[in-house]
């Protein structure tokens, strides 16, 4: 095998490992600008997110606040969260995204701990989170062995 044709198969080979992980983001929106077009500022973020190669699986408004200092002479936020799945490279072209987005006032992204998704997005969703019986039993197991 010549050494072009191992390199391209290697590329191809490191593309699919990359792994999706799923993402929290907070965002501080500007609230009038939200008031005005709560639907389309929703829209936007979801297109940033999906542009950027993410997959949004739940988005929520969380609450609107008085700031604890003013951001661009702004007093009030709404505060968004979004969550989504997506490969770790895309996360820099969706900060910069955000940066550039006019009712995106600050944003936080953290990644999700696998084990957690579930539960997560269900609580977001408004779902009530279950517990499955083979956890519950583990539990009753360990709770019985450690007295």
């Amino acid at each position: 095998m010549n050494k072009t044709l191992e390199t391209t198969i290697s590329k191809q080979r490191d593309k699919s490992i990359v792994a999706k992980n799923t993402y929290e983001t907070l965002l501080i929106l500007d609230s009038n600008q939200y008031a005005r077009d709560p639907g389309g500022v929703t829209k936007t973020i979801s297109d940033l997110v999906e542009e950027a190669g993410g997959e949004v699986l739940v988005n929520r408004l969380w609450m609107e606040q008085k700031l604890a200092y003013p951001i661009d002479k702004h007093q009030k936020g709404t505060y968004w969260l979004t969550y989504f799945s997506m490969e770790g490279t895309g996360l820099s072209k969706l900060d910069r995204a955000f940066a550039l987005c006019e009712p995106v006032l600050r944003q936080m992204t953290i990644k999700l701990e696998p084990r957690l998704v579930e539960p997560i997005l269900a609580n977001a969703r408004g779902e009530n989170i279950v517990v499955s019986s083979t956890a519950e039993a583990e539990e009753t197991e360990e709770a019985t062995a450690d007295a």
